[in-house]
């Protein structure tokens, strides 16, 4: 969990003013986060912050989960807890409380250390045996990870889990490969974590600072 604090205050007539303590992290094991990818508890008493405010800082954190901090792709999941704040009676409202969650949001995150997920799908192969070293063998140069092979009648079925982002191109490579007498099928299986290296270059390409080579 990461803890911070965010205040926003204009001066000059009446201003914006909004202040929330509160505390960022994983969501809880049970949570599903495919039903809600934020999970708020409002730990607020006592009235620092009026009710009415509150769901405006769950808006707030909610509506930035479209923009991560890192390569500006959506998050997956994260857990905020409200537990303290102020207000001023004058210069607080709704819209005061959300741009602060927002900009908590911003502020906060980078020191969560974040990671960059990528799709992982789940890949089927029937292959003549005799090409079946050369399938695995393209299958491990997209770093694939084999899970399994089976016989099904005189051709071989391969199993695998390889990241979605070196499957393309892939049914022409396994034509050439086999001289088009396999086939292939492939689905959506879950997300992983990206090694460092391909995460760097993500994140420089979405900041448009990739070097030309």
């Amino acid at each position: 969990m990461t803890t911070a604090r965010c205040t926003k205050k204009q001066t000059g007539g009446r201003g914006k003013f909004a202040d929330i303590r509160f505390s960022v992290g994983p969501v809880d094991a049970d949570w599903d986060i495919a039903k809600a990818p934020l999970q708020f508890v409002n730990e607020i008493t006592g009235g620092n912050i009026p009710r009415e405010f509150i769901p405006a800082v769950e808006k707030g954190f909610k509506s930035s989960l479209n923009n991560g901090v890192l390569a500006g792709y959506p998050l997956v999941a994260l857990k905020v807890v409200l537990t303290d704040g102020s207000y001023h009676a004058v210069d607080s409202d709704a819209l005061s409380f959300e741009i602060c969650a927002r900009n908590a949001y911003r502020e906060a995150l980078p020191k969560c250390r974040p990671q960059l997920l990528e799709p992982i799908m789940k890949v089927e192969v029937l292959t003549p045996e005799q090409n079946m070293g050369d399938v695995v063998g393209d299958l491990n140069r997209r770093r694939g990870q084999i899970e399994g092979m089976d016989s099904k009648g005189n051709a071989q079925v391969i199993k695998a889990k390889v990241p979605l982002s070196e499957m393309f191109g892939y049914v022409t490579q396994l034509r050439t490969l086999t001289s088009g007498r396999a086939t292939s099928t492939m689905e959506f299986s879950h997300y992983a974590e990206a090694p460092n290296n391909i995460a760097q270059d993500v994140i420089a390409k979405a900041k448009g600072k990739t070097e030309k080579v």
